[in-house]
C-alpha cells in the first residue's frame, strides 16, 4: 500500500510540472532551450522553492439540481469537507500559479484525494480585492473510479478575495445525459500562511 502512495504522489507532481509548462512554456531565455519535461521540472521547483505556503480549506459541493435527481442529491454528500496545501507564485505579468495538493470527504461520503497545478488570470477590482479565471489541470484518486488509481482531469477554475485569502470554486461538467450522473461546482478557501 505505501507503495501505491508513493507512485501517486511521485505522479502527480510529474503531472503538474507537465501542466506548469504547458501553460507558460517560456518564463525565461534559458527555459527556450529545454525540452518540454526539463521546462515543467523547472517551473515546478520555481513554484515549490519561491511560492508562497497556502492552507486550502473545503467545505461545499453543489451537485446541480437540474441534472441529478431530488432522490439521487438526498443520498449525495454536499459537505465535502477537506484541507490541503498549495505553493503559489505570481509571473510577470502578476497572473497566479500553484502547485496543490488536497484531500475531501468526495460526495459519496468516501476519501477523495487531489494533486494539481493551476493557472489563473488575475484581475484587480480595487486596492485589495481581486478575481481570477483559469484552469486547473490535476490528478483525482477516488474510490469510485479506477479502483482508487489517480486518473487526470482538466477543469476551470476561479478565485475572489486578496492575494492572502481566496474564496475559490471549480466546476465539473455533466458528462453523462443520464439523470442522477450530473454537474458539479466544487468551492473551497485558500489562506497565506506566510
Amino acid at each position: 500500500m505505501l507503495k501505491f502512495k508513493k507512485f501517486s504522489l511521485r505522479a502527480a507532481l510529474c503531472f503538474s510540472g507537465l501542466l506548469a509548462c504547458l501553460s507558460s512554456q517560456a518564463q525565461t531565455s534559458n527555459q527556450d532551450d529545454m525540452g518540454w519535461w526539463d521546462s515543467s521540472k523547472a517551473k515546478a521547483n520555481k513554484i515549490l522553492d519561491e511560492g508562497g505556503l497556502q492552507l486550502m480549506v473545503a467545505g461545499y459541493t453543489h451537485h446541480g439540481r437540474g441534472t441529478y435527481t431530488a432522490a439521487r442529491i438526498a443520498e449525495l454528500n454536499e459537505r465535502t469537507w477537506g484541507m490541503g496545501f498549495s505553493k503559489a507564485i505570481r509571473d510577470k505579468v502578476d497572473n497566479e500559479e500553484f502547485l496543490y495538493g488536497m484531500a475531501i470527504s468526495d460526495s459519496h461520503y468516501r476519501p477523495q484525494l487531489m494533486a494539481g497545478y493551476a493557472y489563473q488570470w488575475m484581475k484587480p477590482l480595487g486596492d485589495k480585492v481581486e478575481v481570477g479565471g483559469g484552469w486547473t489541470g490535476l490528478l483525482i484518486s477516488r474510490t469510485d473510479y479506477f479502483s482508487s488509481f489517480p486518473f487526470p482531469v482538466i477543469l476551470p477554475v476561479a478565485s475572489i478575495g486578496t492575494r492572502s485569502s481566496k474564496l475559490m470554486a471549480t466546476y465539473v461538467p455533466r458528462f453523462s445525459k443520464n439523470k442522477g450522473n450530473g454537474d458539479v461546482l466544487f468551492l473551497f478557501a485558500r489562506f497565506d500562511l506566510n
